[in-house]
């Protein structure tokens, strides 16, 4: 078998961080609350890459010997150094949200925008839409609803499939990759490409139920990727699609004494409404499911998480997921972690992971890593 695999290099970096905490500003406002918050950061770092291609990101040609990956960070990554100053994986952020009760429904809502700190780049959401900027936009939700039926969300918020597999990354409130400041994006990256895909932020409209003695439940319609790229396969850079996405997710917290842990499952599923012109025609679909868990008693924290898919692509949702034939090619995935908060609340951790994507073939007598 011909494996492409992705693991997380992240060799001789070096992080220096300011930090403005978050601390929400909270103002009675007739029925409504509004809480105002925020976070400011920046690190330097100094990155030095090895390997065929950069951070596990899926270069355009898969192992075919091209050099530019998914974020055209460039170069074969044998040697290469950056150094950058950037956000971590959380860019800058400032957000507006607002709660009240009203009708014997709970209603809020969230408005954020989230600048970079560096001076120019795309960013990981950017890489998508094809804007080159170092402003996202990602938040703008609102929902109702109470605690006996649940809540529904309508507007973009944090993707469905793979949120929780980013909201346990220990690199969240760090750096993690580097790659992603290589050409001042946005964010650095984390562990997304090498141990999980991204979540990506997302229109929507999710129902999530009541928690039922720690199971809790999410199933939503989101704005599905179309998947492009001319001969060179399906990529995920348009919004839009013949039908809307469908994400869910399900989960279960539980507490003992002093054993804290949770324990979930999500997927996504959509038809695929575009190929290339020199792709096979066909009904195509795109899906992926995972499963994670994480553990903590004593400051001690174990977190353990792995994905599978068809057609999903790599790093980012349907990018390189379809061979020039057409054909969907498999992905997986995973990662674990261990981490210790000392007394000073300062968080020690220690993760390995990859992201593996079958090879681009183009005829019948490749070497593919198959289903």
């Amino acid at each position: 078998m011909n494996k492409n695999i992705k693991l997380a290099v992240a060799g001789a970096v070096l992080a220096l961080s300011a930090t403005a905490a978050n601390a929400g500003i909270i103002i009675p406002a007739g029925e409504w609350t509004l809480d105002i918050s925020g976070n400011v950061n920046t690190y330097a770092t100094w990155t030095k890459m090895s390997g065929t291609q950069s951070f596990g990101y899926a270069n355009y040609w898969a192992g075919r010997g091209s050099t530019n990956n998914l974020l055209g960070n460039g170069g074969n990554g044998s040697g290469q150094t950056a150094q950058n100053m950037t956000t971590g994986l959380l860019p800058n952020y400032l957000s507006v949200a607002g709660s009240t009760r009203q009708n014997d429904l709970d209603v809020t809502f969230l408005i954020s925008i989230n600048p970079g700190s560096s001076t120019t780049g795309a960013g990981l959401q950017s890489a998508q839409n094809g804007n080159a900027a170092t402003q996202e936009n990602r938040q703008a939700f609102l929902t109702f609803g109470d605690k006996s039926w649940g809540s529904i969300k309508l507007g973009k918020d944090l993707g469905v499939f793979a949120s929780d597999a980013i909201l346990n990354d220990m690199t969240l409130l760090g750096v993690g990759s580097g790659a992603g400041g290589l050409n001042g994006n946005t964010t650095t990256t984390g562990r997304i490409g090498t141990g999980f895909m991204y979540a990506d932020w997302k229109a929507q409209v999710a129902y999530t139920t009541p928690n039922f003695n720690g199971f809790q439940a999410t199933a939503a319609l989101t704005q599905a990727w179309n998947a492009g790229g001319g001969a060179l396969s399906a990529t995920s850079v348009n919004r839009g699609g013949a039908a809307p996405a469908y994400e869910g997710k399900a989960s279960y917290s539980f507490a003992a004494n002093d054993v804290t842990g949770k324990i979930w499952v999500s997927g996504i599923h959509q038809k695929v409404a575009q190929l290339s012109a020199t792709s096979a025609a066909g009904d195509l679909s795109a899906y992926a499911g995972d499963i994670g868990a994480n553990v903590n008693v004593a400051g001690f924290g174990l977190t353990g998480y792995y994905y599978a898919g068809s057609g999903i692509g790599q790093t980012v949702q349907l990018y390189n997921g379809f061979d020039t034939r057409g054909e969907a090619r498999d992905s997986n995935g995973g990662y674990v972690q261990a981490t210790y908060v000392l007394p000073t609340k300062t968080k020690l951790g220690v993760s390995w992971g990859m992201s593996r994507l079958e090879d681009n073939g183009t005829n019948d007598n490749d070497n593919r890593f198959r289903r």
